[in-house]
């Protein structure tokens, strides 16, 4: 086997299984646990901690917990932890990392990053140009009355490796791209330069399939029958070597499924053009070669990479106005009339539709004609009120609504809490800073060491360009009525506001259709609640797949859209369960 630096990764977010950590240091041999925790959507979680437990807060315990378990073996094993678990808070969690090892009675040396904490520089940041222009509304910062509550510029993987190098055994990060946890160990394992852009765009898709935890061994994934046990589900292992060519694998004797197909799924995740974007390098999804090599072994390899973009993401939360959802259910027949007199009855209650901001309503319509039982007989009719007026909303809203319990329409009955409650929504607001603004810094006994970002060293840009692919005519003959997901798999996540549906097909000739059947207008009918939103399709022939970008669906964010699906997780299985029209021949 050529030389390989084996990262495994024990969390995929704030909530993951706790025994992870202990599984991956104790099922076999790895040289460096990770562990992402993470999304958007967690930074306001740790930003609530904060405010309700102390400023010393605003990182995720649930690691101290995994790390209590592990810390003795990965120290005797020379097994190296890496994690962006320090959140909005990497120099506490360093000093509560410290505490456990010395009650346990163990040496090991402590780093942790930071840099990314922007907050108390947005006015001189400002002055000098920096607009923080919202990627998703094109609005600026400053022309807002949005407060900015936290804001962490996503840092890439050198300061990681600075600290690695510098004889760390435990590297707390905090807002780190979450690929980044990855291609720091795999930077310091091989020495690589800033400018080996090739392997770093491998190492990059590496740690973008295992970010996830076990969605890339057969976790959520689309074709979930062919996963031989979904007991004790495996996490993933990225075998790197030197040109940044990997293998994903998992520890035997756990469940799960590693395969071309789960592999693909993941690499479409959360995704919007095959040029991925990364501080340290632009990957380029759509020259990876995807193989099976064994038996729970999948190697990529051909990932091509640019010089980085001359911006770094930053991840803003903003204070957003008050929010109240209700929601009622509405059962049996003229289910959109008795909608229609509720919704009426209740904002006349209220005083008007006009005192709010914005009156969103939803009837979502799960309902079945002639039901079997009572429980599918039922649509929801879901409201949320938005003001900037608190007076508004909260215990007052719930107890006008309370009063038309026995003076409205019949059937109805109350869902209970669904979502807010009159509190204010905090905003995902994703900006970009130049990166000539940006410095890493490593804390590693007693020193700091400043980490300037790739941008700012010099090097000749290269940009690599894909050639165009030729796809092969689309099958004909004979065709047939079939659910698109019985052909096709998916897999779907959310961007801040957007979301993404990634496609992929399991044959040429199944790819070749799809190809050409699934333009943005079809996608737009099959999906007739996507056709208001800008959508972009993004193809990779080499992965059998394409990418579907769908803009502005998710609102401001998972942490204040009103929807069900905060984050867009089912809606590939949404567009799975659709019926197309297709060629006999593709059905096996």
């Amino acid at each position: 086997m050529n030389e390989v630096i084996r990262i495994a990764n024990c969390s995929g977010f704030y909530g993951d299984r706790l025994a992870a950590a202990r599984e991956m240091v104790e099922g076999g041999p790895i040289d460096v646990l990770t562990g992402d925790y993470l999304a958007e959507l967690t930074m306001s979680i740790l930003y609530n901690q904060k405010q309700t437990r102390g400023e010393h807060m605003g990182y995720v315990g649930t690691f101290l917990k995994q790390l209590s378990d592990v810390a003795n073996t990965c120290i005797s094993k020379g097994i190296k932890i890496v994690t962006n678990a320090g959140g909005l808070n990497p120099r506490s969690m360093a000093t509560e990392v410290q505490k456990i090892l010395d009650e346990l009675g163990l040496q090991a040396k402590v780093a942790y990053i930071d840099g990314d904490n922007i907050l108390n520089d947005l006015d001189l940041l400002q002055s000098q140009g920096e607009t923080f222009t919202n990627l998703d509304t094109a609005m600026a910062l400053a022309d807002t009355d949005q407060q900015a509550l936290t804001a962490n510029v996503y840092l890439g993987g050198w300061a990681i490796k600075e600290a690695l190098d510098q004889g760390a055994d435990i590297v707390i990060c905090p807002r780190v791209t979450d690929a980044a946890v990855v291609i720091g160990p795999a930077a310091w394992k091989f020495n690589w330069n800033r400018n080996d852009y090739d392997a770093l765009a491998g190492a990059l898709a590496a740690g973008h399939i295992i970010e996830c935890g076990a969605q890339c061994c057969g976790g959520n994934y689309a074709f979930f029958e062919e996963v031989p046990s979904f007991h004790n589900v495996g996490y993933p292992i990225a075998e790197i070597e030197r040109d940044g060519s990997f293998t994903i694998t998992k520890h035997p004797g756990t469940g799960g499924l590693v395969s071309v197909g789960t592999v693909t799924a993941q690499l479409l995740y959360e995704i919007s053009t095959p040029a991925y974007l990364n501080p340290d390098v632009i990957a380029h999804f759509d020259t990876s070669i995807i193989e099976q090599v064994g038996e729970h072994r999948v190697r990529v390899s051909g990932t091509r990479g640019s010089t980085p973009p001359k911006t770094h993401k930053v991840c803003f939360n903003t204070l957003g106005p008050h929010k109240h959802t209700t929601e009622v259910l509405l059962t049996g027949l003229d289910i959109e009339k008795k909608a229609e007199i509720y919704t009426d009855q209740i904002l006349h209650n209220l005083g008007g539709r006009d005192q709010f901001d914005d009156v969103d309503i939803q009837l979502i319509r799960s309902d079945q004609e002639n039901p079997s039982e009572n429980e599918v007989a039922h649509a929801a009719l879901r409201i949320t009120f938005t003001t900037k007026d608190a007076k508004k909303v909260g215990r007052l809203l719930g107890a006008k609504m309370v009063e038309l319990a026995l003076a409205t329409i019949p059937g109805n009955t109350g869902r209970g809490a669904v979502g807010f409650n009159g509190e204010r929504a905090i905003i995902h607001w994703p900006a970009l800073i130049s990166s000539q603004k940006v410095t890493e810094h490593v804390h590693f006994e007693g020193k700091v060491t400043a980490v300037l970002p790739t941008q700012q060293l010099n090097f000749e840009d290269i940009y690599y360009q894909q050639t165009p692919t030729t796809i092969a005519p689309t099958p004909g003959g004979e065709t047939t009525t079939i659910p698109f997901g019985r052909l096709y798999g998916t897999r779907s996540g959310d961007k801040g506001g957007n979301a993404n549906c990634g496609v992929w097909a399991k044959t040429d000739a199944a790819y070749s259709f799809l190809h050409e059947y699934l333009t943005i207008a079809e996608f737009k009918r099959l999906l007739p609640d996507m056709a208001q939103y800008e959508i972009e399709r993004y193809d990779m022939p080499n992965l059998r797949a394409m990418n579907f970008y769908i803009k502005g669906v998710l609102g401001t964010g998972a942490a204040s859209n009103h929807r069900i699906d905060k984050q867009a997780k089912s809606l590939g299985e949404y567009l799975r369960a659709k019926h197309i029209t297709a060629p006999c021949a593709l059905i096996s």
